[in-house]
């Protein structure tokens, strides 16, 4: 029985690492990124930071706060340890999953005191201090995702999108920071952001993308139970709109944009998780170019990692942080 379970794991594993459907990218993807990444660095940028206090001894907090797409305070946590890894310090920009927030600083304490600086964000309208400015000219339905979904140069993905870059910028600026040792990490739809916001930012050092969403989308309307129910309800309301959603969604999904990634990146997958699917997942990560990525498989867990994931982070990052 136990060989038999094997078996059937090895093999699962081997067909989704086959898994590489076609792509659902538009012919003028590069092109829209271009223009996107122009107007992003004339854009307007302001950002601050305040000390405050902390309950964690030896380490420095600041409530920081930066402009972010569509005129959005964008909310975070800046946070240095007292006893660095090296000078100047490496820092971990830090994306939560969906409906979630950048919590309380002692929610980074593990990583603080492996020696990483840590600018966790908000991301914008979810469950944290940052708002959504962001306009809509139609309705949208539960949730955020919907917001703008008609179009790639309104939607919500976007804006959070731009607000993920703008995260990695005011890290890579901070006077205490390496700009060359940037770390991107998230988990669910922070992972999917952190794949995404790697392949348009190739400066970033190394990614953390655990079961990531924004992966191949178009799959997970139909399949998954994550926030692209919220796309599905949507074009279930207006089936007209369909071609649309699928168009706009093209335009910020990770196995579409797979290919500019040239950073190692470390992802996971659960076999048994319905919100981000395996299927989703290695359709990205399949498409990332060489070898300086690696895939850890939960074969019995749904939507979470294993116990010894942050372990297994810190060593993939020792291992390409040179």
């Amino acid at each position: 029985m136990g060989l038999s379970i094997l078996h059937a794991i090895e093999s699962r594993i081997k067909e989704l690492e086959q898994r590489l459907p076609e792509l659902t990218a538009q012919p003028d993807l590069a092109e829209f990124w271009d223009k996107t990444l122009t107007e992003e660095k004339a854009a307007a940028w302001n950002h601050s930071r305040e000390q405050v206090a902390s309950p964690m001894l030896q380490t420095t907090v600041y409530k920081a706060i930066y402009a972010g797409y569509a005129e959005t305070s964008v909310h975070g946590w800046f946070m240095t340890p007292a006893t660095p890894i090296r000078r100047p310090l490496p820092c971990i920009v830090m994306f939560h999953g969906y409906t979630g927030s950048k919590g309380m600083p002692e929610d980074y304490a593990s990583w603080l005191l492996m020696g990483f600086a840590v600018f966790a964000i908000d991301v914008r309208g979810q469950g944290g201090e940052t708002g959504n400015a962001l306009t809509q000219a139609t309705g949208m339905t539960k949730g955020w995702i919907t917001q703008g979904i008609d179009d790639k140069a309104t939607c919500y993905y976007k804006a959070i999108t731009i607000d993920g870059l703008r995260a990695i910028r005011f890290a890579m600026e901070q006077p205490e920071i390496d700009p060359e040792r940037i770390i991107v990490m998230g988990t669910s739809q922070g992972g999917g952001l952190a794949l995404v916001t790697t392949a348009l930012q190739p400066k970033v050092k190394v990614t953390i993308a655990a079961i990531p969403n924004m992966c191949n989308m178009d799959h997970g309307l139909l399949n998954s139970t994550s926030s692209l129910t919220e796309a599905s309800e949507y074009v279930s309301r207006f089936p007209d709109k369909l071609d649309e959603v699928l168009t706009t969604l093209s335009y910020f999904d990770a196995m579409n944009l797979a290919e500019r990634i040239t950073t190692p990146v470390l992802c996971s997958a659960s076999l048994k998780d319905s919100v981000c699917l395996p299927e989703a997942i290695f359709s990205a990560y399949n498409r990332i170019p060489g070898t300086a990525k690696e895939m850890i498989v939960y074969p019995f867990n749904g939507h979470w990692t294993g116990p010894d994931h942050t372990r297994a982070a810190y060593t993939f990052i020792c291992k390409h942080m040179d």
